[in-house]
C-alpha cells in the first residue's frame, strides 16, 4: 500500500502524457481517440436496440443519434477530462502523491462525465429453460385445442432419431407457441398479448440476439482490418464462440426468469412476490453459459441497490440525492488508481478497455518512476522507458529522486 504522504517532484510530462511534452495537446489527441472509439462501441448498440425494439420512424429521425452522441460524449468525457485533471492536480499540488496520479485525476473526471449520461443507461436490466418443461407439459394436459400442434411434430417417429428430436424441437419451439395465440395464460400473467410459452420463447430468441449482434459489434472493427489479408475472418466474427455464448446467456437468463414466474402461477394460482426470488434464483444457473465475474458483481450489486431503495420506501434507511453518481464516480476512481499504480490487480478486460478508449497511450505511463511508492507500479512493463524531451524534464530518471 502506498504511503499517502510520499510524493515525487516529477512535472505530469515526465509521468503522464510522455508522448507530448503539452498538456494541451495530449488532452486534445486522448479525447479525439476517445470520442473515436466511444461512437464506435455506441453507434451499432443504440442501432441494434433500436431494431429489436421495434422503434418507429420518428426515433431514427430525432432521437437515435443525440443518444449514440450523448453516451459517446460520456465516455469521451471520461477519457479526456481525466487527462486534463491529471495535469491540472500536478500543477495545483506542485508534487505527485501516490493517490493524485490515479484516484484524484479520475475522480472529478469520472463525476463531470457520468452527469453528460442520461441516469437510465446506469441501470440496464436483464428481467431460462428448464422451467418451460413444464409450462410445456401444463400446456399440453391442459389444453386439447393445442395438442394437435404438439401431435404433429410426432408425424415424423418414422425418420431417424437424431432429425427426428431436431423435427420436435423447432416445431415445439417454433411453431406451436406462436400458432397458439389464445393458448395457455394464467390469468395474474400481465403478458396479454401472448400465451405463456411464447411469452418466454420470444424473451429468449429477442435476449439471445442482443447477445449475439452485441459481440459481432464489438469484433467488427478488428475482422475488418483484416477481412482482405484474411478472409477467414469474416466468418469468424459470425461463428465465434463467444457470441453463442452471451447470447445464450442473456436469452436463458430471460426465459428462465420468465417462465419460472410463469410456472409458479399456474402452481399457486397467484402472483406473489417471492415468486421472482425463486424465479432469479433459478436463472441464475444460466451463468454456466457465460461466466463472468462483471456480470455477477453488477447483478449483485443491483441487488444491494433494490434492497436498498425498498429499505427506503419502508423507512429503514435514508435517501441520499445523486447517490448513484457518486458512487460511480468513486469506483471509476478506484479502478483507474489500480490502473496507474498496480496494473497487476486490475481486470485485464478492464485494462484492455482503458488500452482501446485511450488508443494505447495509457501504457506509456512512466511507471518506472512510481515504483518508489511500493505499489510494483512498473512490474507488468517489463524495461519499458519513455523517450522524453530532455528539455521539459524537471527530474531526470536516473538521479535519486527525493521523497516529500
Amino acid at each position: 500500500m502506498a504511503a499517502l504522504s510520499k510524493s515525487i517532484p516529477h512535472s505530469c510530462y515526465e509521468i503522464g502524457h510522455t508522448w507530448s511534452s503539452s498538456c494541451t495537446t495530449s488532452t486534445l489527441q486522448v479525447t479525439a481517440g476517445a470520442l473515436e472509439v466511444s461512437f464506435k462501441i455506441y453507434a451499432p448498440l443504440y442501432l441494434i436496440a433500436a431494431i429489436l425494439r421495434r422503434r418507429k420512424k420518428d426515433y431514427y429521425k430525432k432521437r437515435l443519434l443525440p443518444e449514440i452522441l450523448q453516451s459517446t460524449s460520456f465516455l469521451t468525457a471520461n477519457g479526456g477530462l481525466y487527462i486534463a485533471f491529471f495535469c491540472i492536480l500536478r500543477k495545483l499540488l506542485g508534487r505527485f502523491y501516490s493517490w493524485s496520479a490515479g484516484f484524484g485525476a479520475a475522480l472529478p473526471a469520472s463525476y463531470i462525465a457520468i452527469l453528460i449520461e442520461r441516469k437510465s443507461r446506469l441501470a440496464l436490466t436483464f428481467p431460462h429453460r428448464f422451467p418451460l418443461v413444464f409450462v410445456l407439459y401444463k400446456f399440453y394436459t391442459n389444453y386439447p385445442k393445442c395438442k394437435d400442434g404438439l401431435n404433429a411434430s410426432f408425424s415424423c417417429m418414422n425418420v431417424p432419431l437424431p432429425h427426428n428430436i431436431f423435427c420436435i424441437c423447432i416445431h415445439c419451439v417454433c411453431v406451436v407457441p406462436f400458432r397458439c395465440k389464445h393458448g395457455p395464460r394464467h390469468r395474474c400473467c400481465k403478458h396479454y398479448q401472448d400465451n405463456c410459452i411464447s411469452y418466454c420463447v420470444k424473451g429468449f430468441i429477442r435476449m439471445f440476439s442482443v447477445g449475439y449482434l452485441i459481440q459481432c459489434c464489438l469484433k467488427v472493427p478488428s475482422a475488418f482490418r483484416q477481412a482482405f489479408t484474411k478472409p477467414s475472418r469474416l466468418l469468424w466474427l459470425l461463428y465465434n464462440k463467444e457470441n453463442f455464448q452471451l447470447g445464450a446467456f442473456l436469452g436463458s437468463f430471460v426465459s428462465i426468469y420468465k417462465g419460472t414466474s410463469c410456472l409458479l402461477r399456474w402452481m399457486c394460482n397467484l402472483d406473489d412476490e417471492l415468486h421472482a426470488l425463486i424465479a432469479g434464483f433459478l436463472a441464475g444457473t444460466s451463468m454456466f453459459f457465460y461466466k463472468s465475474t462483471t456480470i455477477s458483481m453488477y447483478l449483485f450489486s443491483k441487488l444491494v441497490e433494490t434492497l436498498y431503495f425498498k429499505g427506503i420506501e419502508a423507512g429503514k434507511f435514508p435517501y441520499f440525492p445523486e447517490a448513484d453518481t457518486v458512487i460511480y464516480a468513486i469506483s471509476t476512481a478506484i479502478c483507474f488508481q489500480a490502473a496507474v499504480m498496480e496494473v497487476q490487480n486490475l481486470r485485464p478486460s478492464y485494462w484492455k478497455f482503458l488500452l482501446r478508449l485511450t488508443k494505447g497511450r495509457f501504457a506509456l505511463m512512466n511507471r518506472k518512476v512510481l515504483d518508489v511508492f511500493g505499489t510494483e507500479a512498473s512490474k507488468h512493463f517489463g524495461d519499458f522507458t519513455p523517450k522524453l524531451d530532455p528539455r521539459y524534464v524537471l527530474c531526470p530518471i536516473d538521479i535519486d529522486m527525493q521523497l516529500g
